[in-house]
């Protein structure tokens, strides 16, 4: 973000106060760093941000905000002093981002103190009076609150989050059997929590020393700093480790995994001490972080004031629920810590499924922009081949993944039996995918990676099929497939969303059949339809199914943008239908309908969601599970599932979603909303079918986005 816009950056009234941090109308910022932070407004509770403001903004300062201890903070506070405005000190909340700060990954939450830095031993701040009881009395002993902290920090240590989760999944198992471990975290030379923190340089040395003595039998790791890992900074523990017992753990290990397999913990002033305590291990202190002091930790820094003995919870509630402010990871509005965990635990569920080396065969240039955010991991490699000779000339070995776009490479995966592959996983488009055609290289906002088969190939099952067949659904499962499956029947959401948004008029006394097309070289009538596979076939028989209905043919957008296959004769739709509706989207004439009649099109599944009857002549995925009258049954197909068991699996637990502005992964509810506004801003009467030149430059710019991603 430039300066300029920083300056501008305004947010709706939703930024309200609590009560231990104001919510303000424009706040000034200070240095290029700070001003340059994403959704910086909503994380400071303002409507607007100025940065390096003039002496003429001060008029509509309400206060002035540096980072930490750091230089800029000192602009900060001498812009307040002049101008007689507040000075607030910002900093890194303790769950901050996937990615270290250094690398560029924006932060989730911040911490705000007109008092001091939470980290500074030296002065109160408000997370210190917080804590005392000083700020707020009473807050920290209500249950509510405590309920809350807790169910928090579960989520924490079984989400194995810390302040960065940018560490590569998998599992870390530490050699040596049930030997005692004691884990010594170093921390990055210079940092300010350290001298703020009441310890030097010569703590760490003391710190091994003693985990050294009071273990003799133990094994001493030392934990290096994330930054220090990255090539950002210097550590702080001895370099020369003399003793045989001690051993440098140097390597990007998830710190929550690493303290599951140890006994004790030493630290300076490092978070991975609070974390500690999290994860239920004894902790031993050498500075003075805002932790220690309260009867959690065994403190050795001779200089701790007195502070009072504080619970767990009620520690974690202050500095974890009172004192933060947090992002909303998908809207960029200010959020709740619950918003930042989901959050978190997301993007570490999805690394666990991308991890390894990846050859990915049948994507075309465009495509692999955003194919690698939707394989992205921290440590992964991700190879795009046209053939397996290309893929062993990297060095494929036994342990690659392969996966590959739809149906396409067939003949090179099965070539790569011989050398040894095994897991081979096929990728599609999912369900909820964009405003806007595939075909015209619109990236979707929806992908599904089945490592059984693929979901319209009944041939074999799917991982879908296996959700749906053996998945296990809660009552809160099926209330939140049911608020999503109502969400997309009010707005009218489907996969594409295109088509001008016009309801057709419903004949009065008729009962309305719709009849979706399809393009029928797509893979999904190839290989799920056992009778009957073209659109004019179709129509006829659900004529011959409904001789007195209101037929309405809905052609397939692809079919009408010219971009595909799937024509019907007019002789046929003049004898069999009643209307042929080319530009109105298809929730609308959904809307109208009392039934559909398909071959195994996606409208069959959205026409469910909608309470209509589904006649279906093919084998999609949503046929056999009792919801739909079935012309081919499936025959292993014998769960009978409720309407919202079927959306749950679907819609929630098969594909992956990817939000397009942050590139995280994300929700089905978010990609709802975002392609309602998406939808909102297109012109109303955007047509599907357009000249031939138009219709290649409306490819030529999507292309050249989807190559611009893939640098």
């Amino acid at each position: 973000m430039s300066e300029q816009a920083a300056r501008s950056a305004v947010l709706p009234d939703s930024a309200v106060a609590t009560p231990f941090a104001p919510a303000w109308d424009t706040v000034a910022v200070f240095g290029r760093g700070m001003v340059q932070i994403r959704h910086l407004a909503a994380l400071l509770g303002a409507r607007r941000v100025i940065g390096n403001p003039s002496a003429r903004d001060a008029a509509r300062i309400d206060a002035a905000v540096g980072w930490g201890n750091k230089p800029s903070a000192a602009q900060a506070r001498a812009y307040a002093d002049r101008h007689g405005v507040p000075f607030w000190r910002a900093e890194d909340g303790f769950l901050r981002s996937v990615g270290l700060g250094r690398g560029g990954a924006p932060p989730l939450s911040v911490v705000l103190d007109d008092r001091g830095i939470y980290y500074d031993a030296r002065t109160p701040s408000r997370l210190s009076a917080l804590i005392a009881g000083d700020l707020a009395p009473g807050a920290l002993d209500q249950p509510a609150l405590l309920a809350r902290a807790r169910a928090a920090m579960a989520e924490i240590v079984a989400g194995q989050l810390s302040k960065y989760n940018h560490t590569p999944p998998g599992w870390f198992q530490l050699d040596g059997g049930d030997r005692e471990r004691v884990l010594v975290v170093d921390q990055t030379e210079g940092d300010l929590s350290i001298a703020h923190g009441l310890a030097d340089s010569g703590s760490f040395a003391r710190m091994l020393d003693a985990a050294l003595c009071e273990h003799p039998d133990a094994e001493v790791l030392v934990k290096t700093h994330p930054d220090v890992l990255a090539g950002h900074r210097r550590g702080c523990v001895p370099a020369v480790l003399a003793s045989r017992r001690v051993r440098l753990i140097a390597a990007q290990i998830n710190p929550l995994m690493l303290l599951s397999q140890v006994d004790h913990v030493y630290v300076v002033t490092s978070q991975l001490g609070f974390e500690a305590l999290l994860a239920g291990k004894p902790v031993t202190t050498f500075g003075a972080p805002f932790y220690a002091g309260l009867g959690l930790t065994d403190d050795r820094h001779p200089g701790l004031p007195p502070r009072p003995q504080r619970s767990l919870a009620q520690v974690f509630a202050g500095a974890y629920l009172l004192y933060p402010r947090y992002l909303d990871p998908d809207t960029g509005q200010p959020g709740q810590i619950e918003d930042v965990i989901a959050h978190l635990r997301r993007q570490r569920e999805h690394f666990a499924v991308n991890q390894g080396r990846l050859f990915c065969f049948g994507y075309r240039a465009w495509k692999r922009g955003y194919i690698r955010a939707y394989l992205r991991c921290p440590g992964n490699q991700i190879e795009f081949v046209k053939s397996a000779a290309q893929a062993r000339e990297r060095g494929l070995g036994a342990d690659a993944r392969v996966i590959v776009w739809g149906q396409k490479a067939s003949a090179e995966v099965a070539a790569l039996a011989a050398d040894g592959v095994t897991e081979v996983s096929r990728m599609e488009d999912g369900f909820l995918r964009s405003v806007g055609l595939g075909s015209d290289l619109v990236a979707p906002a929806s992908l599904v990676v089945d490592r059984r088969g693929i979901y319209y190939d009944p041939r074999q099952p799917s991982d879908l099929e296996h959700i749906l067949q053996t998945g296990e659904f809660s009552d809160d499962d099926r209330a939140r497939a049911r608020a999503l499956r109502e969400t997309m029947v009010r707005e009218g959401l489907s996969k594409y969303n295109v088509g001008v948004r016009r309801r057709p008029e419903k004949p009065a006394g008729r009962r309305v059949v719709l009849v979706p097309g399809q393009v029928e070289d797509d893979a999904s009538i190839m290989l799920g339809c056992p009778g009957i596979r073209r659109n004019q076939d179709l129509i006829e028989a659900a004529r011959a199914a409904a001789p007195d209905a209101y037929l309405i043919y809905k052609p397939h957008p692809d079919v009408v943008s010219g971009n595909r296959q799937g024509h019907v004769d007019e002789c046929v739709l003049v004898a069999c239908c009643d209307r042929v509706e080319r530009e109105a989207a298809i929730a609308d004439c959904l809307a109208i309908a009392d039934e559909v009649h398909t071959l195994t099109s996606l409208v069959g599944f959205e026409a469910l969601l909608r309470g209509c009857r589904v006649v279906v002549y093919g084998q999609p995925f949503y046929a056999g599970w009792g919801l739909t009258e079935d012309r081919h049954p499936v025959m292993r197909r014998t769960r009978r599932l409720e309407l919202d068991e079927l959306v749950c699996g679907t819609l929630i637990r098969y594909p992956r979603y990817l939000h397009p502005h942050t590139r995280a992964f994300t929700t089905p509810e978010t990609i709802l909303a975002l392609l309602r506004e998406e939808r909102g801003k297109r012109r109303a009467g955007h047509a599907l079918k357009v000249h031939w030149g138009r219709r290649q430059l409306r490819k030529l710019i999507h292309m050249a986005q989807g190559m611009l991603d893939a640098t």
